[in-house]
């Protein structure tokens, strides 16, 4: 299983981070976890190929974590050529049906009728979603908003859990216990914690607690940066921590292995 970071900021827009978007290939899967704005250009800049796309997981309706998807569906049906035949997987929180109808009202019908096969998949907490062969997508409630979600992406050799917006939740880390690698947002300096994000150290705590095999960080509004997150998260959690920058590739379940060259 290989993680792609394309996007590792807030609704806070910045220079060097993008709106959250993971791009995970695992199998014959190219799963992108949430879809903030920014995610189709940073993909084009970094070599991933968009338009292969099989699954769009989303964790919440916060516009930072699905505002692109409006134009994923438009560019998947126009901005490809020749245009997309393949079918796509939307996956993401009770809502999702409703939102999407409500769009396709203010862009058009194209956004429920793009043009090649489209399911949408509403999802509980405690859900496990087979996206092909071995590799399954799980779900987990959050403390964030009312329908928040992580995902884990399990496949027969690893498995990736990725918190989405959260704070700090026991329930939370007793599901992610045992990843190889925890994708956690990392939202605010410790002066600044509130209980719907989680700050450096909360970060740290979570990955001790679910024994996690390293810690990715991601989710950085501004006023966090600068702060030494990784430093602050790794007097909590010993094992390898790295925050994320836009571009960096993992491979998870093998060697601990980045990317920083993107």
């Amino acid at each position: 299983m290989e993680l792609v970071v394309l996007g590792t900021g807030t609704v806070a827009p910045s220079r060097d981070r993008t709106a959250p978007a993971y791009w995970i290939t695992a199998g014959s899967v190219r799963l992108l976890l949430d879809c903030g704005a920014g995610a189709l250009h940073r993909a084009a800049a970094f070599d991933i190929p968009w338009y292969s796309v099989t699954h769009v997981a989303l964790t919440h309706f916060h516009p930072d974590h699905w505002g692109e998807l409006p134009m994923l569906l438009f560019a998947l049906r126009y901005g490809i050529e020749p245009a997309r035949s393949a079918p796509l997987t939307l996956i993401g929180p009770a809502g999702l049906r409703t939102r999407l109808t409500l769009l396709a009202g203010a862009l058009g019908d194209w956004v429920l009728d793009p043009g090649y096969p489209c399911d949408v998949r509403e999802v509980e907490p405690g859900a496990t979603v087979t996206l092909a062969g071995d590799v399954v997508l799980e779900t987990c409630k959050t403390p964030h908003t009312q329908e928040s979600l992580a995902y884990a992406v399990r496949d027969g050799a690893s498995r990736l859990v990725y918190t989405g917006d959260t704070g700090p939740s026991e329930t939370l880390a007793a599901w992610a216990r045992g990843c190889d690698l925890l994708l956690a947002e990392c939202s605010l300096p410790e002066e600044r914690a509130l209980d719907i994000h989680l700050t450096p150290a909360q970060a740290g705590s979570l990955a001790r607690a679910a024994h996690a095999g390293r810690l990715v960080l991601t989710h950085f509004y501004p006023p966090v940066e600068g702060t030494d997150p990784a430093g602050q998260a790794a007097r909590a959690f010993d094992g390898s921590v790295v925050a994320a920058r836009d571009g960096e590739r993992f491979t998870v379940g093998g060697p601990q292995m980045s990317d920083r060259g993107c």
